[in-house]
């Protein structure tokens, strides 16, 4: 037989053979089925598998997912742990969970138990998993290429302990974090040396510590999120190139409390965010390179702190409204462009109408740098004597920031 007739005669029988089905079976749980518990059956899955849990309450031990497969809940199927131990555990890649109830994993002092755990995976997925009573929701360790989406993860409040975090990032790449809802944890979002991640329309409230924080964090992206009433609020540490545009940071208040804190962070942008009503709306200690541009700061205690030691950063076009101070430093040698800011304490004026102001602003107020050496002078803040030392200030400034100054403040409110 000649070669072409061997490989026409295989075409006809291959096309005879029927295709194998990739997709894999669907096994289902419930409370009267074959199938009655969760664990069971993904112990019998194949790769590839699609496990459906019906509605119900499941009391389960530990789960071990090694092999690819989706585990999906139809009508909020509850799971409860009945082991002092992590729920769910994944150590294979391409897993999907969704639409699943977690609930009641128990606390540890000497080990970090979570609802779900992710391990040494890629392509994972959490979706819409409403979890409760976990001292951690999700944890990923050493994955990439996951999504977590349109999560509710609530802890047992600031009573608890231990209190863990809510979603735990640690030496994770290319993950996608979005709206998800995160509430009473000790921090809302953690991510510990985490690279090239998108974190969007996340809202996380009444954390103990912080709404979100990250550190050894490079090339994040941060949008649409809200971060509100948390305890510290939001702290980014030891990170670069960092872009964080169009978040809410509100109403963060106490002592120690600041919308965001950014320490030793360089190469960075802040655009279009909004701080309202935090002691601090935003505090730079270390900051490099950082641009600072149409962001909004309406009734915090301090908009701005910018420690003394920050270079090259620069403020533009911000709106600063109703804060007790503007702009404070604790030197005055304070080093930032400072540049095309509505302030709504200038009374300056535009004589050739280009919409900036002919008349330099200087946001710093000398009761600020006072304020910065004896806290306790905040006492005496709606006094005259305050008032008296603002007008001495501007009629003659010989201590607040020479280089802190607005040469071209606006005239209106930019859109």
């Amino acid at each position: 037989m000649s070669r072409r007739l061997v490989i026409a005669a295989t075409a006809v029988l291959a096309s005879l053979v029927p295709a194998c089905d990739a997709a894999g079976e669907t096994l289902t749980v419930s409370p009267r089925g074959r199938l009655r518990s969760l664990a069971e059956a993904v112990r019998v899955a194949a790769p590839g598998d699609r496990i459906v849990v019906t509605a119900g309450t499941y009391r389960e031990p530990p789960i071990l997912v090694d092999r690819p497969m989706t585990i999906e809940g139809e009508g909020r199927p509850r799971i409860e742990a009945t082991a002092p131990a992590t729920l769910i555990r994944v150590t294979a890649d391409d897993v999907t969970l969704r639409g699943l109830v977690l609930a009641d994993v128990p606390a540890s002092h000497v080990e970090d138990r979570a609802a779900v755990r992710f391990e040494h995976v890629r392509r994972c997925v959490a979706d819409r998993l409403e979890i409760s009573r976990a001292p951690f929701g999700l944890y990923l360790s050493e994955s990439s290429e996951c999504r977590l989406t349109g999560n509710v993860v609530h802890g047992a409040g600031a009573g608890a302990r231990p209190l863990g975090n809510a979603i735990h990032l640690w030496s994770t790449t290319h993950t996608t974090v979005t709206d998800n809802v995160v509430t009473d944890h000790r921090d809302g979002l953690y991510f510990e040396f985490v690279q090239d991640t998108t974190i969007a329309r996340n809202t996380s409230t009444r954390n103990a510590r912080y709404g979100l924080h990250f550190m050894f964090s490079h090339r994040c992206v941060y949008t649409d999120n809200t971060f509100r009433r948390n305890g510290a609020g939001v702290a980014v540490m030891y990170t670069r190139e960092v872009t964080m545009t169009r978040n809410v940071f509100d109403d963060n208040r106490g002592p120690s409390a600041y919308g965001l804190l950014l320490k030793d962070i360089s190469d960075s942008r802040l655009e279009a965010n909004h701080f309202g009503d935090n002691t601090v709306g935003l505090l730079i200690e270390g900051g490099g390179r950082l641009a600072v541009v149409a962001n909004r700061f309406t009734g915090n205690g301090w908009a701005v702190k910018l420690m003394a030691n920050s270079s090259d950063d620069r403020l533009e076009g911000n709106v600063f409204e109703r804060n007790a101070f503007d702009l404070a430093t604790n030197s005055r040698s304070t080093a930032a462009t400072v540049t095309g800011n509505w302030w709504d304490r200038y009374r300056g004026y535009d004589l050739d109408r280009d919409g900036r102001g002919d008349v330099p602003f200087r946001p710093v107020r000398l009761f600020s740098l006072i304020v910065a050496s004896h806290p306790p002078a905040i006492i005496v803040m709606r006094s005259a004597f305050v008032d008296l030392l603002d007008a001495a200030e501007r009629a003659l400034p010989v201590l607040t920031p020479e280089t802190l100054v607005d040469v071209r403040p606006l005239m209106g409110v930019p859109r």
